[in-house]
């Protein structure tokens, strides 16, 4: 089931509020928000950052999967460091009790695949050091993937304000072209102002925000991984269950530490 952001959601949301509440505080007339609205200005700015990123893209899919991958952070992904430590001791326990060969079974109701994979890895008997190397290879290509992903709206961030600039050099251009002509000084100069202004939109309202969730978000997602591939090798080296929940709670916050103590000292049953 996927869960909104409403973080995400509501800061998109009230930033766009703000900034058309600021223009049309204090003004008067129906026009004020077209004043912002210049179709010159949207092609060069919006129009040339894209196009230039489209231009470092290997191919038009991966360009369209990238634009698409602005949906991530308007969703709120449902693991977490806590989960998967529960899951991991309960797999311990399960080793424990009934050796590793029984953790074949137990894989077949896990949805993660990276977690399922190190436990078919283990269950095969295959050497930890090579267990570790598998995984942690699997871990560096998907922060691989993700780097280009945030690469991709980190580059659109910059072209934004630079294509704003060229906009404003043209409008400026025009502008000293037509001097002895009042009435098209005006539109030039509208275009010189606007274009820096979409380009300061596109930038700080969409693509910084975007690059800095999709970091937090990746941040997040390989913790929970290496969190998975030390409590896979601790399983497989026969370690207590609780001396793997105490390794594994080292992944956390002191105070997300000690609110899992607490839970767990509450009577809830781990796994």
């Amino acid at each position: 089931m996927t869960v909104l952001d409403l973080a995400s959601i509501l800061g998109l949301i009230i930033c766009a509020v703000v900034v058309i509440f600021g223009i049309l505080y204090g003004q008067s007339g129906p026009d004020v928000l077209l004043n912002f609205y210049d179709p010159p200005s949207l092609l060069i700015t919006i129009g040339g950052a894209f196009c230039c990123v489209l231009i470092m893209t290997p191919n038009l899919k991966t360009f369209w999967n990238y634009i698409k991958s602005i949906k991530l952070i308007l969703t709120v992904e449902p693991s977490n460091e806590e989960e998967s430590i529960r899951q991991i001791i309960s797999l311990s326990n399960v080793a424990r009790k009934e050796g590793l060969l029984a953790l074949e079974e137990a894989a077949n109701n896990i949805d993660d695949e990276f977690l399922k994979k190190g436990i078919l890895l283990i269950v095969d008997g295959t050497d930890p050091e090579l267990v570790r190397s598998i995984l942690e290879t699997e871990l560096n290509c998907i922060e691989d993937r993700h780097g280009d992903v945030i690469g991709f709206w980190d580059s659109l961030g910059a072209m934004g304000p630079a294509w704003g600039m060229i906009g404003t050099l043209i409008g400026l251009i025009n502008m000293l072209k037509v001097m002895d002509d009042p009435k098209a000084i005006g539109p030039a100069m509208a275009v010189a102002l606007i274009t820096t202004f979409y380009g300061s939109v596109l930038a700080n309202w969409i693509c910084i925000p975007v690059v800095t969730k999709l970091k937090a978000k990746n941040s997040s997602e390989v913790m929970i991984k290496e969190l998975v591939v030390e409590g896979l090798l601790s399983i497989q080296a026969g370690e207590n269950p609780r001396v793997i929940e105490e390794k594994l709670k080292s992944f956390l916050s002191p105070t997300r530490r000690a609110a899992f103590s607490q839970m767990e000292e509450g009577g809830e049953e781990l796994g």
